[in-house]
């Protein structure tokens, strides 16, 4: 039986750790804090998924909560006019709604990764709750056939050298700042169905508000996304819960009063239900090398980390967790030496390279031909289904947004047809 490790217990790394344990693969699994911990903790993501990530957790029989989690069966898109915001509040320029194929849904993680980590040790997983650092790694790595680093923090990503070829930005392009509430209303547009709603402010930055399902049962999440150095960039420093909050609802009056309206009745939904922080979106190199030679594979956000203005996070996790166990499985009793590393890497990147091009594209001000695509799916629904779908299978993208031409040609069929 071979032996494998993997040091992270988030998205990634549980679901690929799960999914090695049906194949009858001896799992130790290495997370800082326990499920409790976990679940008592504080919110760490937002983590909506789209149809084909979810469609990976069903796959593995881990959709544990699917029944229970509300259904955003729409993604909708609202654009405030530029510098109505000044003195504000905002108006609406562009405001619409397209359909999804399939449901999305997001389960808090403390919900989420405490009950698959629960589940991993009662089939017999080995769970071991210590930090890692590289020097235990070098043990490690002469004991197990095969280390995977899914721990997205700390000392261990330093094994992982930037690429620099894929990682476009050096900076934080944005300053992030959650909240998780009880008592938003429906959005009037379709008071009959959950969407996610992006709500962009030219210049400024985003508003996201999603459906979830948290620890406290349903609820939904506020998720303010600033360019630094604006008035978004404003939460630095704010340690307390309430005043957070005042502060995420005060920005939406001025910015996206349409959203304000249906949140005058909101409340947290626990004093761990807000987060705020940034990081620079980069894509490393997948193979960390060890001080004694041994090699080790970077695994999720290790490896790509995105910023989460498309809300890439978890279902590119999910697919890296899919791709990585069918290379594993597939590749039977040889040495997972550094060729099949970089193989197994490069099966990921076919579909995380659709993420990361979109995703960077989506942080820079928007090109005129955008703009008009993103108008255009207001007067003819198949436009703006087309742009809601591409959040579950981004490489769609390449068909008709980059492209000027191909954005014109594609908006001039539809309406035409």
């Amino acid at each position: 039986m071979r032996k494998i490790l993997i040091v992270g217990a988030g998205q990634a790394g549980l679901q690929l750790a799960l999914g090695l344990q049906t194949q009858g693969y001896e799992v130790t699994l290495m997370s800082n804090r326990t499920a409790d911990e976990i679940r008592a903790g504080r919110v760490m993501s937002t983590q909506m998924m789209f149809a084909t990530a979810l469609q990976h957790e069903r796959d593995l029989k881990l959709n544990f909560w699917e029944s229970q989690a509300p259904r955003a069966e729409g993604l909708g898109v609202s654009v405030a006019a530029p510098g109505s915001h000044d003195p504000g509040p905002s108006q609406r320029a562009i405001d619409w709604v397209g359909k999804l194929d399939g449901y999305a849904q997001s389960v808090d993680q403390r919900v989420k990764m405490a009950g698959w980590m629960e589940t991993f040790a009662q089939r017999g997983g080995q769970l071991v709750i210590h930090g890692a650092a590289v020097s235990d790694l070098d043990y490690f790595a002469r004991t197990y056939d095969l280390v995977l680093v899914a721990a997205g923090k700390g000392e261990l990503v330093s094994m992982f050298g930037r690429d620099a070829a894929r990682s476009p930005y050096a900076e934080p392009q944005r300053a992030l700042a959650v909240a998780y509430v009880h008592g938003l209303g429906p959005r009037p547009e379709h008071p009959d169905f959950d969407a996610v709603r992006c709500n962009l402010v030219p210049g400024v930055g985003e508003l996201f508000v999603m459906p979830t399902l948290t620890t406290s049962g349903r609820a939904d999440i506020l998720f303010w996304e600033g360019i630094p150095g604006g008035p978004l960039d404003a939460f630095k420093g704010i340690k307390d819960p309430s005043e957070h909050l005042s502060l995420t609802l005060e920005l939406m009056e001025r910015f996206t009063p349409w959203e304000y309206a249906r949140a005058t009745k909101v409340e947290l939904t626990d004093e761990n239900g807000t987060l705020s922080g940034r990081y620079a979106p980069t894509v490393r190199n997948p193979i960390g090398r060890l001080p004694s030679g041994g090699l080790v594979l970077g695994v999720g956000d290790v490896v790509v980390a995105n910023d989460p203005i498309t809300g890439q996070g978890s279902n590119s996790a999910g697919k890296c967790a899919a791709a990585y166990l069918a290379a594993i499985v597939e590749h039977g009793d040889k040495p997972f030496d550094e060729e099949w590393m970089q193989s197994a890497f490069d099966r990921y990147w076919n579909t995380a390279q659709h993420v990361t091009k979109w995703t960077n594209a989506m942080l820079a001000p928007p090109p005129e031909h955008v703009l008009n695509l993103i108008g255009a799916a207001g007067e003819l629904p198949p436009i703006a289904n087309r742009f809601a779908n591409g959040f579950d299978d981004p490489s769609d993208f390449e068909n008709f947004f980059f492209d000027p031409q191909k954005a014109e040609q594609y908006v001039s069929s539809v309406a035409a047809g």
